[in-house]
């Protein structure tokens, strides 16, 4: 059911890093992306893909983790993603983008939850540095990085406590909570029956 698995796409940031997604499974995720619709069908958005322990290696010192969780600098050396796939937008296509790569990623993430993985959409990204050790044109934005790999944390959905606070956390035990407003909440009107 499709509920189940938006359910299970959650932002992991911990993974078994010694787990290995392969590249087969990284050209299908990004297969998913290609089939999902694009702005006037103009599919301007190019990828690139790592699992190669060397690149993901080169890629991480780049990407910023979770920055409602202050004192923790991301995951350590043995929970870290096995893959990455950064999605780009080509200009020579196109200017902007609009919503293309939250599609295209959204496409990609809920494929990774149904092979069993999961991963983080990171937006908070070193863009130069990550332009030079990966040697992306200058006509390709780099517009999101996906981190990939079998999830090492166990992540919850709540309902917005009394408070509003909407920021995630993690407990003593590691668990990672994500609070959500509730439906009624989001609705501003309806209309019919």
């Amino acid at each position: 059911m499709l509920e189940d698995l938006v359910r299970k796409n959650r932002s992991y940031r911990r993974f078994h890093q010694d787990v290995p997604v392969d590249l087969e499974t990284l050209r299908a995720l990004v297969n998913l992306a290609r089939l999902s619709a694009s702005g006037s069908n103009l599919q301007p958005l190019k990828y690139i893909l790592s699992c190669e322990p060397e690149t993901n290696a080169r890629i991480f010192p780049h990407t910023r983790w979770a920055g409602y969780l202050k004192d923790w600098p991301g995951p350590a050396e043995g929970e870290r993603p096995a893959a990455y796939i950064v999605i780009l937008g080509d200009t020579e296509i196109r200017k902007s983008f609009g919503c293309d790569h939250g599609i295209a990623a959204q496409s990609i993430m809920l494929g990774a939850a149904e092979r069993g993985l999961g991963g983080c959409m990171i937006g908070s990204i070193d863009r130069s540095e990550l332009r030079q050790v990966l040697g992306i044109p200058d006509h390709c934005e780099i517009l999101l990085v996906l981190a990939l790999g079998k999830p090492k944390e166990t992540v919850v959905l709540e309902e917005v406590g009394p408070d509003g606070d909407i920021r995630y956390y993690r407990d003593a035990g590691g668990v990672h909570h994500v609070p959500k407003r509730s439906l009624s909440e989001l609705i501003l009107q309806e209309y019919g029956r």
